[in-house]
């Protein structure tokens, strides 16, 4: 584990891809099937009261980048609400579990965000229990690989669009209500809306679409004095990758980064925490990279 307040070789402080198995597991990947688990900083992330009060909700909150943004949020002591997909309980309750553990208020959101009225629930939801809301991360997203634009469905286009964006602006719509001065909504967008790999093309398209719309919405509401920024991870290992990608592409994951390596999940929360942070207040339409190097 990476202890946080350590100088360390960042291309030595976590398992290089020539160390991962080359693993699949099924869709939507749960972190137990994972040979490797990612490092969500449970160990490693330490609070210093930058969120004291506030109340969060994060899409995807059960794994992955969405897990150790909220284990970090509670640690930094925020109350936080989590959505995810029902067939993933059973690593939302874990998360809750973390959340629990730093002394904050968790609840667990289930539920399809393709579904609109889900969606839109969402926020009210939040915010009832825990009394208001004062963060939003759009976090949740879909990704299946293909060889080919020939090999995307129509099926799968309307999964990653409903998901990724449709689901995007509802919840944020919904949100709007219980957003008031000094709140931050920061949007999941990737390295691939910037260098989009073939293999994910319509992924690739639905997260340029997320940073635009970061860029514009930060515009529509600095009047009101909420901030919108964008996370830009590269490679991160999370359950969606082997889930997602073959054997091949998983076993070499992250290696053309500069760091040669993959991210873990645990490096993507400060760049949540800052831009949730009274320290990025004059922060706004624009996105933090957490790539390893890439560009």
């Amino acid at each position: 584990m990476a202890d946080q307040t350590t100088p360390q070789d960042p291309t030595t402080q976590h398992p290089d891809p020539d160390t991962q198995t080359a693993e699949q597991i099924e869709h939507p990947g749960r972190t137990e099937d994972m040979r490797k688990e990612p490092d969500h900083g449970e160990e490693s992330y330490r609070g210093s009261g930058r969120l004291e009060g506030r109340r969060a909700l994060i899409t995807g909150g059960d794994s992955g980048i969405g897990r150790a943004v909220a284990i970090a949020f509670a640690r930094e002591g925020a109350d936080v609400a989590i959505s995810y997909l029902p067939e993933e309980e059973e690593d939302a309750r874990v998360t809750l579990s973390w959340i629990e553990k730093a002394g904050r208020k968790g609840l667990l959101l289930p539920g399809d965000i393709r579904d609109e009225a889900l969606a839109r629930s969402l926020p009210d939801r939040a915010a009832q229990e825990l009394g208001g809301l004062d963060v939003l991360v759009n976090n949740a997203a879909y990704q299946m690989a293909q060889s080919g634009l020939a090999d995307i469905t129509t099926e799968q286009l309307d999964r990653v669009l409903k998901t990724n964006i449709y689901a995007m602006f509802w919840i944020t719509q919904a949100a709007l209500p219980h957003l008031g001065a000094g709140a931050s909504i920061i949007n999941t967008s990737s390295i691939q809306a910037f260098d989009p790999s073939p293999g994910l093309l319509d992924y690739a398209s639905t997260k340029a679409a997320i940073y635009n719309f970061t860029m514009g919405l930060a515009q529509q509401l600095a009047e009101d004095g909420i901030r919108v920024n964008a996370v830009c991870p590269g490679p991160i290992w999370t359950p969606l990758i082997p889930a997602t990608m073959n054997a091949e592409k998983v076993e070499s994951f992250g290696s053309d980064t500069p760091l040669g390596r993959a991210g873990q999940p645990a490096e993507l929360a400060p760049a949540y925490v800052f831009l949730a942070s009274q320290e990025s207040s004059y922060v706004t339409g624009d996105r933090i990279l957490v790539t390893g190097g890439r560009s």
